[in-house]
């Protein structure tokens, strides 16, 4: 397992991820889900578009582009208003033969039944987040622990029926899109739909104010653990919720007003498969050539479900 970058090691290497983050800070970089959420003006409309969004942010983009074009097409041109006034009975027909991957028509029914519970019961959901976190902690790991638990505790049998289809590692239904630390999930679509709402720069949105940058947790994905050990930016080799705090501290070495600023550019670097990480060509084509060490005999992380979760 390799050593994380010593503070003089991370010191020499903020100039070269300051690079690559302005590289990719601007509106269409990269295809990505944001871009669709971003089309919306106003604050709760990015709200609920934007947490649908991350929520069903795994797989090929593509895919998950054609995913939430599909809910957005259903929500009309008022989403948080149509959420509002969503009931699961009259609406369950608009959704019949939505797929994705394992999320099922009747799971995306059951998504937007909880958003409509939260905002009936605290007017957003910046607001019932809020309402479970605790601000004297250094991360938002009790937040998402809370957050997770009080919105699986709403009433999901209006959206599944009598009997809610039951979870299972092939269909997970509503709980894949709550997960919680404590299981030892990376909760990677959680942080996206934070580092979304929070952060503020010409890619994420800045719709929250309650919640301060500096207590992000970056979004764990494949290509953000990839580069990341690639960097010597954790000390874990499997993912999860203890590889992402890790990572996320080590950016915090960097900026910590706002450790997750990199994320966007570490994770659309690897989509562009210019990490060398394993690969044969090393960092050859690696916009972070000579910062990382891709030839090491560094074992390549398991991919289990919490990377993604």
């Amino acid at each position: 397992m390799p050593e994380s970058y010593s503070l003089t090691d991370l010191t020499r290497l903020r100039p070269t991820l300051d690079r690559l983050y302005e590289t990719f800070n601007y509106a269409d970089s990269a295809p990505d889900p944001i871009q669709i959420v971003r089309r919306f003006d106003r604050a709760a409309d990015r709200e609920v578009v934007g947490f649908c969004a991350a929520a069903i942010a795994f797989g090929r983009v593509s895919s998950v582009m054609q995913s939430i074009e599909r809910l957005v097409a259903i929500m009309g041109e008022r989403p948080a208003e149509y959420v509002r006034a969503f009931e699961p009975e009259r609406e369950r027909k608009a959704f019949e033969g939505f797929v994705h991957r394992w999320t099922s028509d009747a799971d995306a029914v059951a998504l937007l039944w909880v958003l409509k519970q939260m905002l009936d019961r605290s007017g957003s959901i910046e607001q019932f987040f809020v309402d479970g976190d605790v601000e004297a902690s250094d991360d938002v790991e009790v937040a998402l622990e809370r957050f997770s638990e009080r919105a699986l505790a709403l009433d999901r049998r209006r959206a599944y029926g009598r009997r809610p289809r039951p979870s299972t590692r092939s269909a997970p239904g509503l709980g894949y899109f709550f997960p919680r630390p404590s299981s030892g999930s990376g909760c990677k679509r959680l942080n996206l739909f934070l580092r979304w709402m929070v952060r503020k720069d010409a890619l994420d949105l800045g719709v929250w104010s309650r919640v301060g940058p500096s207590r992000l947790v970056v979004p764990l994905d494949t290509h953000v653990i990839r580069v990341g050990r690639c960097l010597g930016l954790t000390r874990y080799a499997s993912p999860g919720w203890k590889m992402a705090r890790d990572i996320t501290a080590s950016l915090r070495r960097l900026d910590p007003a706002d450790p997750v600023k990199y994320d966007y550019a570490l994770c659309h670097l690897g989509m562009m498969n210019a990490c060398g990480f394993s690969r044969p060509q090393k960092d050859a084509q690696c916009p972070l050539r000579g910062a990382c060490q891709p030839g090491g005999s560094r074992r390549r992380p398991s991919r289990r479900p919490s990377a993604r979760a």
